[in-house]
């Protein structure tokens, strides 16, 4: 009974969001309403979202009669038991936040019944200017419960100083690293320029692997028990084009973050999240002490042939907990706001992550950006958004230990590979490996 009567008040409160959101306003200026706030934008008080929210406060929230309030800045890895820590009542936890960022699996485990629809504060005309395929990622049921704020993706990062001269005795450009094979090829180039350094660190190895099947099938399936087909031989093709690259030692499974390891000159470049230039120095320092600038350069992720190409799409959204009509109208007004286009430009910028709608996009070009590694950065992800098609990351149960375990199996063996390959043992034989050991992960 206490559950019918639940449901039956949070669809009441929706039912009164619609209106609230699409016909006359509940707010009074006299009469401020404030949202808290639960965010994962910076643990610290001067995070690039807290800024935005004290201009807000400032503008349009007093004219309107909103207060946001930041009542926990907090991570991606802590947001989501929180958020059921808190919806449960957990005398431990503070209380349920009006606002939150939160994944979609995390909407799903915090039930959409209890979250506001932003369809129903948004018109069909404004949502066609966000990018679909993040509005598709925060719907559930038919409800846009995740609304999008910034996405992430993967670029590739170079060392601008080491390649300069690389490419000065190879040949090789930034235009050859445009697809796979020049890239590997460039790979190769570089361990044998380099002495046996590796020429990249990967920090999501796999990910790369599924785009490239991708590319060939269209589609890429999963068995039934939350790991890959290995009867898909398009899977063992893709596969082995990188293990060859791995077992040879001239590309690496990341110690944790890629950038590291470009920071400290142990590989010239690395593919992880776009929100990963936060980390990258002004300076690479080498083993031997000696240091230069690091002149970053990114470009987009290698293209697979000549077919559709995919790039990952990750990233929390804003989430609001369906509670009065006035607040859900107060939420509305708020993430309008927050993702309009140059204001949504600046804030991603801060953080490294793609923008969500059109007009954001459009003004990457001819935008002041703070250095050239920024400006390459958004050049690139400017140029995935135009020709890649976003895709998100498989969220059945055990997937990611099952990644975490192929991760640091393959970690554990590439230095062994790289000797033997050294040694003269066959690239083809040492990738099988590779290959039979992905196999034994499931």
């Amino acid at each position: 009974m206490k559950r019918y009567l639940s449901v039956l008040l949070t669809a009441l409160l929706l039912l009164s969001c619609l209106t609230a959101c699409g016909g006359k306003t509940t707010l009074d200026p006299d009469n401020p309403v404030t949202l808290t706030m639960w965010h994962v934008y910076g643990e610290q008080a001067d995070s690039p979202m807290n800024r935005l929210i004290a201009e807000f406060n400032a503008t349009v929230g007093q004219e309107k009669g909103i207060l946001v309030t930041v009542t926990n800045v907090t991570s991606t890895s802590k947001i989501s038991a929180q958020l059921e820590a808190a919806l449960t009542g957990d005398p431990d936890t503070p209380e349920m936040p009006d606002l939150f960022s939160t994944h979609t699996n995390t909407a799903e485990e915090l039930g959409t019944e209890h979250l506001l629809d932003w369809n129903t504060c948004f018109s069909e005309d404004e949502l066609k200017n966000y990018v679909p395929e993040f509005l598709e990622d925060g719907t559930m049921n038919g409800k846009l419960v995740v609304f999008p704020v910034s996405k992430s993706t993967y670029a590739l990062f170079l060392n601008g100083s080491q390649f300069e001269r690389f490419s000065a005795d190879t040949g090789v450009t930034y235009d050859a690293l445009s697809t796979w094979e020049g890239f590997f090829d460039a790979a190769a180039k570089y361990y044998d320029w380099s002495d046996g350094k590796p020429f990249c660190a990967f920090d999501y190895l796999i990910r790369h692997v599924e785009f490239d099947v991708m590319a060939k099938d269209g589609a890429l399936e999963y068995t039934e028990d939350g790991w890959y087909d290995l009867q898909n031989p398009s899977l063992e093709e893709s596969w082995m084009k990188f293990a060859r690259s791995l077992a040879q030692g001239h590309i690496v499974v990341s110690d944790q973050y890629s950038n590291t390891q470009v920071m400290t000159g142990e590989t010239l470049g690395g593919i992880g999240s776009t929100a990963a230039i936060t980390y990258y120095n002004d300076t690479v320092t080498y083993p031997d002490n000696t240091s230069e600038p690091t002149n970053l350069k990114v470009l987009p992720l290698p293209r697979s042939g000549d077919g559709e190409q995919y790039m990952p799409m990750t990233g929390v959204g804003l989430s609001a907990y369906a509670t009065t009509e006035q607040k859900a109208e107060a939420a509305a007004v708020f993430v309008r706001w927050l993702t309009e286009g140059e204001r949504n430009l600046d804030f991603v910028v801060e953080t490294g992550y793609m923008p969500v709608n059109n007009d954001a996009f459009e003004a990457i070009e001819g935008y002041e950006f703070p250095d050239a590694g920024y400006a390459s950065l958004f050049d690139a992800i400017k140029t995935m958004r135009d020709g890649y098609t976003p895709v998100v990351r498989p969220a059945f149960g055990g997937y990611y230990d099952k990644v975490d375990a192929l991760y640091e199996g393959l970690r554990q063996m590439q230095g062994e590979l790289r000797e033997r390959s050294d040694n003269g043992e066959s690239a083809d034989i040492l990738a099988k490996e590779i290959w039979d050991f992905f196999c034994s992960v499931q």
